[in-house]
C-alpha cells in the first residue's frame, strides 16, 4: 500500500500512532466506484480497455442512444446483466459491510456502481445514485421492479403489462437518484471516504468538496491518483482488496 500524500493527518482521528480510532469521527459518508468491483472481474468504464473503449458513451448511455438504437442498448445492458451475475464480492466488499455492522455512528454507503455487489458482500443500506443492472423501470407505470432476465424481446412490465421496460441505471445527461439524501448525509459527515472512484464523473466528483467545504475530514482509496485526489486531506493507494480491509481494521480498532 503506497501513502500517496497526507496534507494534514486526521486531526480528529487519534489512536496510538494509527489513523483511525476516532475521537469526533461519528458519522460516515463512503462513495464507491468502478474501482471496489474491478477485483470481482467486472469491466471498469475509464481504465484502458475498459468499456467506454469498447463502445462509445454516445452510443450506449444516453437518452438519445436509445431513442436512436434501442436494440443496441438493451443488448449492451442484457450483456452486462448476465455477466455481473456471475461475479463475486471481495474483501473491500466485505470488509465495508463488516464496518457498517460495528460502526457506533451513522453510515451511508453510496455507489456509483450498478452491481449488486455491496450487498451480496454483507452490506444492507446501500444507495446506488446510478440505479442498477439487476432492476428494470416501466417508463409507462413508473416502477422499477427486480429483473434478472434479458430486455431486449421487450417483456411485459410485471406490474402494468405494459412493454415499456428499460434499464434502470442512470444514463448521461439524466440526474443521479436521492440526491438529497446524499447531500444531507454530507451535512452531517464527520469523514467522507472515496474508494475506488476515477473523480471524473460529477456530481459525485464533487462530493469531496462538499465535504471539505462543510469541514468533515477527508480520506481516498484508490489504485492510483484520481482526477480529485488533491482535494482529499489523505490518500492510500493500493489494490482495493487491500487497503479497505486494511482501513476498515484500523477505523474500528
Amino acid at each position: 500500500m503506497q501513502r500517496l500524500k497526507e496534507k494534514q493527518s486526521f486531526d480528529k482521528l487519534k489512536t496510538d500512532g494509527n489513523v483511525a480510532r476516532v475521537i469526533g469521527i461519528r458519522n460516515i459518508v463512503i462513495l464507491t466506484g468502478a474501482g471496489i468491483s474491478a477485483e470481482s472481474g467486472i469491466d471498469t468504464f475509464r481504465s484502458a480497455g475498459g468499456l467506454w473503449e469498447q463502445h462509445r458513451v454516445e452510443d450506449v448511455a444516453t437518452p438519445e442512444a436509445y431513442e436512436r438504437d434501442p436494440d443496441l442498448v438493451l443488448r449492451f445492458y442484457d450483456m452486462r446483466r448476465a455477466a455481473i451475475q456471475e461475479k463475486e464480492p471481495n474483501a473491500a466488499h466485505m470488509a465495508l459491510a463488516r464496518l457498517e455492522a460495528e460502526w457506533e455512528g451513522k453510515l451511508l454507503l453510496v455507489t456509483q456502481n450498478v452491481d449488486d455487489l455491496h450487498e451480496r458482500g454483507g452490506s444492507a443500506r446501500v444507495l446506488h445514485m446510478h440505479g442498477t443492472h439487476l432492476n428494470a423501470w416501466c417508463t409507462s407505470c413508473d416502477v422499477r421492479s427486480r429483473w434478472t432476465a434479458p430486455l431486449i424481446d421487450r417483456p411485459p412490465c410485471p406490474v402494468c403489462s405494459a412493454r415499456s421496460l428499460r434499464p434502470d441505471v442512470v444514463w448521461f445527461g439524466e440526474m443521479p437518484y436521492r440526491m438529497g439524501e446524499i447531500y444531507a448525509a454530507l451535512r452531517e459527515a464527520d469523514l467522507f471516504v472515496s474508494i475506488g472512484t476515477s473523480g471524473a464523473v460529477y456530481p459525485a466528483a464533487g462530493f469531496v468538496q462538499n465535504a471539505v467545504e462543510l469541514g468533515a475530514q477527508t480520506l481516498e482509496l484508490n489504485l492510483e491518483a484520481s482526477q480529485g485526489s488533491h482535494w482529499f486531506h489523505e490518500s492510500r493507494l493500493g489494490p482495493a482488496s487491500e487497503v479497505v480491509p486494511a482501513w476498515v481494521e484500523e477505523i474500528l480498532g
